[in-house]
């Protein structure tokens, strides 16, 4: 014991480290060693003993926010111990530290805040930050999520408790993907609300002001990537829950600049596009004989149809035929030549006259209308309309062809388009059935049909995984495009004859790995990182491996 690191902290400010911590799991050479003698009970535990303690906890606690909240105090006192228990309670736990129950934690940030996690920035902090981002601890910070907290989930703008997202993330991140928690920063650029319960609650934690617009904004995210560049020049930065008009602009304007990724809008539309493979795979008919119909045209909408026309273009499909393929309901009607866009970023997507007569549409019809117009075979619902895919809707798309690929994708579960009972049961058990939130199984007659979650989860922390694999420079959509296939690919091989569409949370460390190594093949093809013999990256693959257990005391 005399060789451990003569700086290590002592005592009660060791037990004070959450990442150095292991309570009851000190042995007793390490209690008299580490100035612990007397601070803690007689009794020693393994780590299996306090894992199963911390799941006992957990389980007499029947609040899903009661359970967030135990469980970021286990983090900040523990934290291998958190993601010990998290690794071995995926299927369980996921949706406590993520969706749907972090956003509940997001609007009540304020009043179950404990200790800080990350970074919080405002525009107090201009012409500081590089300074700012020098405070962060960790000096090996590879991947940052960053939020400005407008658009959390389907709640708008939460202040400063959009934070829980980026932190959710990345614990995701750690427990999915294998990646040590000191590579990870969560950011919030705290630039104001115009939440006015946020404005008006005394207790409120963030920048108390409306939201910062225009080119104050602007500048305050010009700001921290420069510093993000200069402070931290290895990281990813992966830009979540901005509001659709900001996501789309950062995206484009930083996206050559700095390796970034917007995972509501990128990561979405790969886990889609998963989906769909996963369900042509089970088919057996190829994308292009697909006929796609999106309601909703925001962000993650248009996300989905831009990655999806790339897969098209990439099996040959031509452009002309691509554009056919894909059609968009939104709040308006159909996105047709002649209607109204107020958003650019659909401008892509606005159907011409001539493609809109050539496929029997136009401005006038309603969703049930346009269904028996165009035909889909897949039905996409991002809308955040609960209901929207009526039986009529979903009974038409189950005579538009034999297995109707149906994903209502809105969050939170009260939000869904449709739930999955009701679009198996109006497509006699035919569709093809996955959902943004998690459902239980449903039984149709004798028939018990799992329902497989679209969740980002699947992506994001396999792609930033294999981000750090390659080293590559960029992120091209074709990263996102091989992710896609890897995923479907998993499904397939897993659960082959199970007809769910995406492999369980449970699995999520083996989904991640092999993504991730997608990704790298995919980055050194795309020129954006160099190439390597698949026995380096295997190797490169199990340095970044990192399994939650008390190892050797720092030397």
């Amino acid at each position: 014991m005399a060789t451990i690191d003569a700086n290590l902290p002592k005592g009660t400010a060791l037990l004070a480290q959450p990442r150095l911590n292991r309570d009851a799991a000190f042995t007793p050479a390490e209690r008299e060693t580490l100035g612990l003698a007397g601070l803690l009970p007689h009794a020693v535990f393994t780590i299996d003993q306090q894992e199963t303690l911390e799941t006992e906890h957990l389980a007499a606690k029947s609040d899903p926010l009661e359970k967030y909240v135990g469980l970021i105090a286990l983090l900040e006192r523990n934290e291998t111990l958190f993601y010990r228990v998290l690794a071995h309670n995926l299927e369980a736990l996921a949706p406590i530290i993520y969706t749907p129950t972090v956003g509940l934690a997001c609007q009540q940030y304020s009043h179950i805040f404990r200790r800080p996690h990350g970074l919080y920035l405002t525009p107090d902090d201009a012409g500081q930050m590089v300074e700012r981002l020098c405070n962060v601890a960790e000096a090996e910070v590879r991947l940052i999520v960053v939020t400005d907290n407008e658009r959390i989930l389907g709640l708008g703008d939460q202040g400063v408790g959009g934070m829980a997202i980026p932190v959710g993330k990345l614990i995701l991140y750690a427990a999915g993907a294998g990646i040590h928690p000191r590579h990870c920063l969560p950011v919030s650029l705290d630039v104001g609300t115009d939440n006015p319960a946020l404005l008006e609650d005394p207790f409120y934690l963030g920048f108390r002001a409306p939201r910062l617009r225009g080119e104050a904004y602007d500048a305050v995210v010009a700001e921290f990537v420069a510093a993000v560049k200069k402070v931290f020049p290895r990281a990813i930065l992966q830009w979540e829950d901005f509001k659709k008009g900001n996501a789309f602009r950062l995206l484009e304007q930083y996206r050559g600049e700095v390796r970034s990724f917007n995972d509501d809008i990128q990561g979405t539309a790969a886990i889609a596009l998963a989906g769909i493979l996963s369900g042509l795979r089970i088919t057996g008919e190829s994308l292009a004989q697909q006929r796609i119909l999106f309601v909703g045209a925001g962000g993650a909408g248009v996300g989905i149809g831009g990655l999806i026309r790339a897969e098209l273009l990439a099996q040959g499909v031509s452009e002309a035929d691509a554009r056919r393929k894909l059609l968009f309901f939104d709040s308006d009607g159909v996105l047709v030549a002649g209607r109204p866009i107020k958003d650019p970023y659909k401008s892509p997507f606005v159907l011409g006259a001539a493609d809109a007569a050539a496929i029997g549409v136009h401005a006038d019809l309603d969703l049930l209308g346009l269904v028996q117009a165009f035909r889909p075979t897949v039905l996409i619902g991002t809308s955040g309309q609960p209901g929207v895919f009526d039986a009529a809707v979903l009974a038409q798309m189950a005579a538009n062809c034999a297995r109707p690929i149906v994903l209502p994708l809105s969050n939170p579960t009260s939000k869904a388009e449709c739930t999955p009972a009701a679009a198996l049961t109006h497509s006699d058990g035919r569709a093809l059935v996955a959902t943004g939130s998690p459902f239980a199984p449903v039984q149709i007659g004798e028939r018990k049909f799992a329902i497989g979650q679209c969740n980002n989860v699947f992506i994001f922390p396999g792609l930033g995984l294999g981000l750090l694999l390659s080293e590559a420079e960029r992120v091209p959509d074709s990263l996102f495009l091989a992710a896609a296939h890897a995923v479907a690919e998993f499904t397939q091989a897993q659960h082959a004859g199970e007809e769910t569409l995406y492999p369980r949370i449970a699995e999520l460390r083996a989904v991640s790995q092999h993504v991730a190594r997608a990704v790298a093949r995919a980055a050194a093809q795309a020129g954006v990182a160099q190439a390597v013999a698949e026995s380096e990256l295997e190797e490169r693959a199990a340095a970044w491996h990192w399994l939650p257990a008390y190892g050797p005391l720092p030397r």
